[in-house]
């Protein structure tokens, strides 16, 4: 292996982000075997060979193979990309629409899943929910949540344009729910450094219409989920040390936070908010707490409570 790769990552889902996902891990070789499982076997078989004709194009050390899901629990780290066959017709609260659908996905893969000792990171929508349902539901322990990290990508980008500065000089975070009741760490923000004020109203209509705006046009949000994941686990698998947003336990409540990677292990690191921000944050714990609860029906009468 070489010094920046693991020995096994697996990923559960084949569809738009699950392939783009792959696709991204096998181009940059961040570990030696990519197990991929699916709703069907012949789908798994069918990306893996695809894949396998990247790896070969590009010379990757990653060696993609089809899987089933009990044969993954050897890998270091598993990505659950997985989505039910339904039709969102939300027009508001968008990814909240799949909750009932997705829900019983998540629960059977964490049933099967159960104990799992590595890290799972979850980009199922509603990542909030889908994150808790899966850890509570598993019982695993390292259990996050991608969306913060995406919301927070998009955050440097668009404050980055607004002021006419590179995004690598952008700190900064999104916190809270990967949704309408995402949090804009506007008061922290810096620039090189420097405190900065933030044009609120636009970075906000532009986080609002972003997701959009990309699904217009290609059909799903794809290749920012994949780069969230990547760099996710960079950090996660103790590749790299530095802060993600991510979806966890937090208080009484799951939803994204700061995290700060040292030697893989994760240490939640908020900044210092506003009476208005922490406002802005409790009714995102509060809206997801209540959410989550009405989920309930849909999974086990007993699940592995936290809170």
């Amino acid at each position: 292996m070489t010094p920046r790769q693991t020995e096994s990552i697996g990923v559960i889902g084949a569809g738009a982000v699950g392939q783009t996902v792959t696709a991204t891990l096998v181009a940059t070789g961040i570990t030696r075997r990519l197990l991929v499982a699916s709703r069907t076997r012949d789908q798994a078989a069918a990306l893996a060979a695809d894949l396998a004709d990247m790896r070969q194009a590009t010379s990757s050390p990653t060696r993609p193979e089809s899987c089933d899901v009990a044969g993954m629990t050897g890998c270091q780290a598993l990505v659950i990309a997985a989505r039910a066959a339904f039709t969102n017709a939300r027009c508001a609260d968008i990814r909240m629409g799949g909750a009932t659908a997705n829900a019983p996905l998540i629960r059977d893969l964490a049933h099967q899943l159960r104990g799992y000792p590595g890290t799972v990171l979850v980009v199922t929508n509603p990542v909030d929910l889908m994150t808790r349902l899966f850890a509570e539901t598993s019982g695993c322990e390292r259990v996050f949540g991608i969306g913060s990290n995406l919301d927070s990508a998009r955050y440097r980008l668009a404050v980055a344009r607004l002021l006419h500065v590179p995004a690598t000089a952008i700190q900064g975070h999104v916190i809270g729910e990967h949704g309408d009741h995402a949090v804009v760490c506007a008061s922290s923000t810096t620039v090189n450094g420097q405190p900065i004020t933030v044009p609120l109203t636009q970075v906000r209509q532009e986080l609002r219409t972003r997701p959009g705006l990309i699904s217009s046009g290609v059909g799903r949000t794809r290749s920012g989920p994949a780069g969230a994941v990547l760099s996710v686990l960079h950090k996660a698998l103790g590749l790299a040390d530095g802060i993600e947003e991510l979806t966890t336990h937090h208080h009484s409540a799951w939803l994204g936070i700061p995290l700060r990677f040292t030697g893989g292990q994760p240490l939640p690191c908020l900044p210092r908010l506003t009476p208005e921000e922490s406002r802005q944050l409790a009714a995102a714990a509060t809206k997801l707490r209540t959410a989550y609860h009405a989920l309930q029906p849909l999974h086990d009468p007993n699940p592995l409570e936290t809170t």
